[in-house]
């Protein structure tokens, strides 16, 4: 924006952007945004047999390393990256069921073969995250129900402005409260292979399954 204005309304252009900085952080504020937890992290839960079957079939993806906990820092620029690789695997991956993709119901995977259903999507954009340099436990695979009760998986990203759900069922990532969701189980931020409870105890889904 500086560079824009030219030199001699430096100052004064300098002293707009943080005017638009400030008006900014208060409309978000207004909107709801959420600031801390998707909802009440509960006990342990079981993994989800997908991800176990995953594990067993990339070991590679899965170590039990302990981390601490970590939010992203969501500057303009990580939301820009965050949006540019949910629409980019939103648009490559073909959306095609694990029944006629594997002929099974229920298979987890890396979509390399560019078709995949929800948590194949999650888990590439996973993959490409953490290769940009973002931290992994603030990635989190998650499992939901949708609006008629079927599984679903999206990815929630935990950042210091609240969490965010990169979902291939969705365009734009939005906050975890504007889903119409509900909450089942995701990932530990501590360690991948534990998983919790979140929101209030529900039964979970048999399979995980757009």
């Amino acid at each position: 924006m500086l560079k824009a204005c030219g030199r001699k309304v430096g100052i004064v252009c300098a002293v707009l952007s943080s005017l638009v900085l400030v008006i900014g952080e208060a409309q978000a504020k207004r909107r709801g945004l959420p600031v801390s937890t998707i909802a009440s992290v509960g006990p342990d839960a079981a993994s989800p047999m997908g991800w176990v079957d995953f594990c067993r079939r990339n070991a590679e993806e899965c170590d039990s390393q302990i981390l601490t906990p970590r939010d992203i820092h969501l500057t303009a620029a990580n939301f820009k990256t965050l949006n540019r690789v949910n629409s980019f695997v939103n648009r490559t991956i073909e959306p095609v069921s694990d029944l006629d993709h594997w002929g099974v119901l229920d298979r987890w995977d890396l979509p390399y073969d560019g078709k995949g259903d929800c948590e194949d999507f999650a888990l590439l954009k996973r993959k490409i995250l953490i290769g940009q340099g973002f931290p992994r436990q603030a990635l989190l695979l998650t499992v939901v129900k949708d609006e008629h009760g079927d599984g679903h998986a999206v990815l929630t990203v935990k950042t210091d402005r609240g969490e965010y759900l990169l979902d291939n069922m969705v365009s734009q990532i939005r906050p975890w409260d504007r889903s119409h969701y509900v909450f089942v189980k995701r990932q530990s931020q501590s360690e991948q292979n534990v998983w919790v409870q979140i929101g209030e105890p529900t039964s979970m889904p048999l399979i995980v399954s757009r």
